[in-house]
């Protein structure tokens, strides 16, 4: 019964509402307009929850022109420079050469690999930064591959090579 009686009063003040508003000559006021805070930036930054949340590095394979040869999990071709000294720990690009060379980041968490199968490791790059490296070789990228599958960095200065699975140069 009293549900009946708020269904009743319910439809009875949506039609004196409707009424009224249909029997006025003039218009209606506007609704105040509300500002909505802006979201700080870290709000703004937050990933989704349905993001999946970073795992670290990851190095995998693609076919190119060069042959198979090892991406990051973007499909971005890594390079290795002849001016490394292999199995070293050390990189010997620095300044002007990151610009155009930049390391490729190593992280906190183990790289996810999918078919290379050289040793993969971390050491501090001469930017301070952990650096993959690949059968003892520090991993760059080359600033003008701009998409997966680019290898414009093959072959630079008869020293940047892209690399195998196993982590071995790629010299033509």
């Amino acid at each position: 019964m009293k549900t009946k009686f708020a269904i009743g009063i319910a439809i009875a003040s949506m039609s004196i509402i409707g009424l009224t508003a249909c029997s006025s000559d003039t218009e209606a006021p506007a609704a105040p307009a509300v500002e909505t805070p802006a979201a700080t930036p870290a709000e703004s930054a937050a990933p989704e929850a349905s993001a999946p949340a970073s795992s670290g590095p990851s190095l995998a394979t693609a076919d190119t022109a060069a042959g198979t040869i090892v991406v990051d999990g973007n499909g971005l071709a890594v390079y290795q420079f002849d001016n490394d000294t292999q199995g070293s720990g050390e990189s010997s690009c620095s300044g002007g050469c990151l610009g155009t060379w930049p390391a490729v980041p190593g992280g906190d968490a183990a790289p996810e690999l999918d078919g290379v199968t050289g040793t993969v490791a971390t050491i501090t790059g001469t930017d301070g930064n952990p650096q993959l490296t690949l059968n003892g070789w520090p991993l760059y990228y080359y600033a003008a591959d701009s998409a997966a599958g680019d290898i414009n960095g093959q072959g630079v200065g008869g020293v940047w090579w892209v690399v195998t699975p196993a982590g071995e140069p790629i010299a033509n």
